[in-house]
């Protein structure tokens, strides 16, 4: 019989952990399973050919044999034996070709044979059993959606129905959600394999940012633009937040680039119910244009009680 790649097969290194080939088998089966791929041979002949490597590689003695003999593992103790008795000048044996001659098929598997072994292990069945005999579980596949929403829509938590491989979920969107944050609704995926539980759905957000606050986290950030008049004489001005106005002291000789807070003003807080982050506001002092005769003469007058 010629060599065959079990490590290769799983997609996986010689030197790959016991769990590493465990998770690189869970994978391969239930993408090829016949259940999954029906009067697909391809996918057939691949699933015949993961659980073979599985079954040597995910048995720790059977995969050192391997690992020592290579082709020859299934007789290692023979092999053993011949090498003994050829250096005794005992016997010679042909250790080329399929040792002994010995023949471990049960008849052939639909889509061709992929080696003895396997059929020895598993015949015609295309169902995955476990030693025991018992049908193995697969849960289901995971599915993934993305869903595009306006960051004011994640300013309250609301309900959304949702059209995942044409069934209808209905699920909360929790106010605060960040954008491309990823959320997983349990058992909403594919369904399992022989009575395995079912996938999972996994939903991306992707938050489109429709208004003038930048959104960091909870915390938001806005510019506003203060007449000159106001930054140096103070005063109370009207400032917009997320959800309505807001009044604002501003204290005499305001400069320009002040940065003030307003507690409580953000965004919701992911999954904290009445709980908001903070609101920072830039002043930007405008300076005034397309002044009048008067107010020429009195910046004059200002410059000459205060000069530089």
């Amino acid at each position: 019989m010629a060599f065959i790649d079990y490590y290769k097969i799983l997609g996986v290194p010689k030197s790959a952990s016991e769990n590493d080939i465990k998770k690189a088998y869970r994978k391969l089966a239930r993408k090829y399973h016949p259940d999954l791929n029906p009067n697909n041979k391809e996918a057939e002949q691949k699933f015949k050919e993961v659980n073979e490597a599985n079954e040597v590689l995910g048995n720790a003695e059977n995969r050192k044999k391997y690992d020592d003999y290579g082709e020859h593992w299934k007789h290692s103790e023979e092999y053993e034996k011949a090498k003994q008795e050829q250096k005794r000048g005992q016997r010679r044996y042909q250790t080329t070709g399929d040792f002994y001659g010995n023949d471990f098929s049960d008849g052939d598997f639909s889509g061709g044979d992929f080696s003895d072994f396997f059929e020895s292990m598993f015949g015609r069945s295309r169902s995955s059993r476990s030693r025991s005999g018992r049908q193995v579980q697969y849960k289901g596949q995971d599915f993934n959606a993305e869903l595009q929403l306006n960051l004011n829509d994640v300013y309250t938590s609301h309900k959304r129905t949702l059209t995942v491989n044409n069934k209808n979920i209905r699920i909360t969107i929790p106010a605060g959600i960040e954008n491309e944050q990823v959320i997983k609704i349990k058992g909403h995926g594919g369904p399992g394999i022989n009575g395995g539980p079912s996938g999972d759905l996994y939903i991306k957000f992707t938050i489109n940012n429709n208004t003038p606050f930048k959104r960091e986290r909870e915390n938001l950030y806005t510019t506003v633009q203060l007449d000159l008049y106001k930054a140096i004489l103070g005063g109370d001005i009207m400032v917009d937040t997320f959800d309505g106005k807001a009044k604002v002291k501003i204290k005499p000789e305001t400069k320009n680039g002040t940065k003030v807070k307003l507690k409580g003003k953000g965004f919701p807080i992911y999954k904290k119910e009445g709980q908001f982050g903070d609101l920072f506001i830039t002043f930007n002092i405008t300076i005034p244009t397309n002044l009048s005769l008067k107010e020429k003469e009195l910046f004059k007058e200002l410059a000459r009680l205060r000069p530089y």
